[in-house]
């Protein structure tokens, strides 16, 4: 009979899996939250519906940027929709690339001056969800043979 672990998942199906295997589960979830999440953010950077998020940024990087700071959303969106990208193809190397960038935002919204230390917090949460994601993809995502 195929197990949940080692060489026996290979036996069982996708849906087997998920409801056998807590750790590829937690895998998947993370994964599908970490390509929608980054997606709609990064689409919505391109049009505010969501929240004006120009106002999200710290005033030091708007000043230092020649984009200004809706061109500087814009550059935001357009890497948030790679790093979407990025976890639906290759999410053992990417998660990592993510939490690079979570930190970046944290280290934005501490340094803005706007309070921004409730949402701070809740980027380290999904900082360390994206370390997951990688540690997961170490045993989920295993190495192309190209």
């Amino acid at each position: 009979m195929a197990t949940a672990t080692g060489s026996g998942t290979s036996q069982l199906t996708f849906g087997q899996r998920l409801r056998t295997d807590p750790a590829f589960t937690a895998f998947w979830i993370l994964r599908a939250g970490f390509i929608i999440l980054p997606l709609l953010m990064g689409i919505d950077k391109f049009t505010n519906l969501m929240v004006d998020w120009p106002s999200y940024l710290a005033p030091w990087i708007a000043n230092i940027s020649p984009l200004g700071a809706q061109g500087t959303m814009y550059l935001v969106g357009v890497i948030e929709i790679i790093a979407a990208i990025g976890i639906a193809v290759r999410p053992r190397w990417s998660a990592y690339v993510v939490a690079a960038w979570l930190l970046g935002i944290i280290v934005n919204l501490v340094t803005a001056g706007n309070g921004g230390w409730d949402i701070a917090l809740r980027d380290v949460g999904l900082l360390v969800a994206a370390l997951a994601l990688a540690a997961l993809s170490a045993r989920y995502d295993r190495p192309r043979e190209d």
